[in-house]
């Protein structure tokens, strides 16, 4: 406990603390604009780390990584084009409170989830962090394979509309992700002899294309007087007061589901792959499912927008963890941050918190004040967040769609992915037309490499033997969530409705 006061006492010195706010606000912009998130950010500050003392590195990482993993819901929010996947599924209901005029009270409950969400995850982290990381690597690749097989699974059941059309989807999304190289063999799948998509398709065009290209065709095809910033631009003058929590709303809410989702978020940070966006559609999903109102999910739902914001900034604590711990990044992030750290002769692994407690202890504490930060960050800029929505709606998407070809050119340097991103967004606005759902079909492109990889493994070391997902102890348990969740989501709904 020593070091870790020891930590806060580092952070609270001048210098320290600048690198956090200048790291801060710099995710807040990369996050919140689509296409450059904090993996651009961090990626992008990797070559001016080396000249940085390694404490002040850190810090600064960790309020990028805060802000960027937070600011993806402030677009999604106001003009329902999310800055990052992570922003995906708050979006849903935070934007149709928006669009309800409760823009203020979306953000500010958006913002109290990320901070408290980010608290616990931060807690847990400094506290717990041996521990847990030998508790996540008793899982097996089977138990992978079952855990990620149950995220897609749920992301396809929960979303709205024809469940059809959701298995569609998220069909599709999987048939993205198996373009390009073959995982386990070096040859390449679906490329139609083309040596562009031998590389497959990234992860950042195919996010830009499902929605920031695809929503503004969907913007662009209606009247000007449905403009989402017309009808914002109606709305009473907001001042910073109106950006206080509804502590109401939030004892309606309760204490159990920020706290439930929290931990969930920790606990899918630490898996190799997880990341921010399972973390938000794991909790939203368990939410609606332990929920009192399910049927408000999906049209404002308070309690859908605080499980999915407080799982995917807890998760932030949770993806460092196994980094620090055992060396394995949890995210994208994080794979970075592990650059930063060899940069600085680091090494992580089991002995790199008892040989550099000293510098590591900062890192923690940062990350701590971060998840502070993003509530004040609401309260002194709510207002600016708004006036996203306020603008005139031809610059703001002229102005975002430059920003977000330009973010995925930077991703990749191909002017091909350029083009994905924008064919890809073509025919997301089709599928838009007649009710398919995106969402879904984003999680097949995140979760399609993971589930591939996992199941084969699985039947490479079970000999093709398909038992092993059942005599394998976590894979059966998360096959039998699965279950549950399908039981609970879609068939009692169903037979309730029919009036069986």
């Amino acid at each position: 406990m020593g070091e870790l006061f020891g930590g806060f006492a580092t952070l609270f010195t001048p210098w320290p603390f600048l690198y956090l706010l200048g790291g801060f606000l710099m995710g807040l912009v990369f996050g919140a604009i689509p296409g450059l998130t904090a993996t651009l950010a961090i990626a992008l500050l990797l070559p001016f780390t080396f000249g940085m003392e390694v404490t002040h590195a850190l810090i600064m990482v960790m309020g990028i990584y805060m802000a960027g993993i937070y600011a993806g819901s402030i677009t999604g929010i106001t003009v329902n084009i999310p800055g990052a996947p992570s922003g995906a599924i708050t979006s849903i209901d935070g934007h149709a409170l928006m669009k309800q005029g409760h823009g203020a009270q979306a953000l500010s409950l958006d913002a109290f989830a990320s901070s408290v969400g980010g608290m616990i995850g931060a807690i847990v982290l400094m506290l717990l962090a041996e521990p847990i990381s030998d508790l996540a690597l008793l899982l097996q690749t089977p138990d992978k394979f079952g855990l990620v097989l149950m995220a897609v699974v749920t992301v396809t059941i929960v979303a709205r509309g024809s469940l059809w059309r959701a298995i569609i989807a998220t069909t599709l999304g999987l048939m993205i992700s198996t373009i390009g190289i073959d995982p386990m063999v070096p040859q390449g799948r679906f490329d139609f002899g083309s040596y562009y998509l031998i590389e497959g398709i990234g992860l950042l065009p195919a996010v830009i294309g499902l929605f920031a290209v695809c929503e503004l065709l969907a913007q662009g095809s209606l009247p000007a007087r449905a403009a989402l910033g017309q009808i914002v631009g109606k709305m009473p003058r907001l001042r910073n007061r109106d950006f206080i929590p509804d502590f109401k709303t939030i004892r309606e809410i309760g204490a159990f589901t920020y706290i439930k989702s929290s931990i969930i978020g920790v606990l899918i940070g630490m898996l190799p792959g997880g990341g921010a966006s399972m973390a938000s559609f794991i909790s939203y999903a368990e939410a609606k499912r332990a929920s009192k109102r399910p049927e408000e999910f999906g049209n404002g739902s308070h309690e859908g927008l605080a499980a999915s914001e407080s799982a995917n900034n807890a998760m932030c604590g949770g993806a460092i963890i196994p980094l620090l711990t055992l060396g394995i990044p949890g995210d994208a992030v994080t794979a970075i941050i592990f650059g930063v750290l060899l940069l600085h002769g680091l090494v992580p692994g089991p002995g790199l918190l008892d040989a550099h407690a000293a510098t590591i202890a900062p890192m923690f504490a940062a990350l701590f004040v971060a998840s502070l930060l993003v509530m004040v960050s609401v309260l002194l800029f709510g207002p600016l967040y708004m006036r996203v929505a306020r603008i005139n709606r031809g610059i703001l998407y002229a102005f975002i769609a430059l920003v977000s070809m330009v973010g995925v050119y930077a991703s990749s340097f191909s002017s091909f992915q350029m083009w994905m991103a924008l064919a890809i967004g073509a025919f997301a606005f089709g599928l838009r037309r007649f009710g398919y759902p995106i969402v879904p079909m984003l999680m097949g492109v995140i979760l399609g490499p993971y589930l591939e990889e996992f199941l084969r493994r699985s039947l490479i070391v079970s000999q093709g033997d398909p038992l092993v997902f059942i005599t394998s102890p976590g894979s059966a348990v998360f096959l039998a969530m699965t279950l549950v969740f399908i039981w609970l989501l879609r068939i009692r709904p169903a037979m309730a409705k029919s009036g069986r």
